[in-house]
């Protein structure tokens, strides 16, 4: 799926769990020990709006999105997946929350090991060794952040 496809199947989500998007980057962001007024800097969005996401009175598009995963060092697909713009892909579905979840790790430490698991992925598909359907899965480019 291409950006213009994520931006217009965005625009089609219904708003059903737009708290809960908010919720995970307030979570996300909690865990990174950064204020809201960090991250807002970090993503390039104003302090008013990030808070309105973090509290489900906003709908974020998949730029936003996108800026708010480079400010936290996460994967975009996550916040994709949590805004209901992607569908969780199968494999590996647990191992990045999990990863980020470890409290026993630090926040280098974690994104290390994302980005490692991320590359090996890239790599696979690109030698089409995959086995996730092809319509299942993202296109690449677009998952990377």
């Amino acid at each position: 799926m291409n950006v213009d496809g994520i931006k217009e199947t965005a625009a089609k989500a219904p708003l059903i769990g737009v708290g809960t998007i908010g919720d995970f980057i307030r979570e996300q962001r909690q865990q990174a020990q950064v204020s809201l007024r960090q991250l807002s800097k970090l993503a390039g969005v104003s302090n008013p709006y990030l808070s309105q996401v973090e509290r489900g009175l906003r709908k974020p598009s998949a730029e936003i999105l996108q800026q708010i995963a480079k400010g936290l060092r996460i994967s975009a697909e996550q916040l994709y997946v949590r805004a209901g713009i992607l569908e969780d892909r199968p494999g590996g579905s647990e191992l990045i929350p999990a990863i980020l979840a470890d409290q026993g790790l630090t926040e280098r430490q974690k994104n290390v090991l994302v980005e490692i698991y991320e590359s090996f992925r890239r790599e696979n598909r690109a030698a089409g060794l995959d086995p996730t359907p092809a319509a299942a899965r993202p296109n690449a480019a677009d998952a990377a952040s």
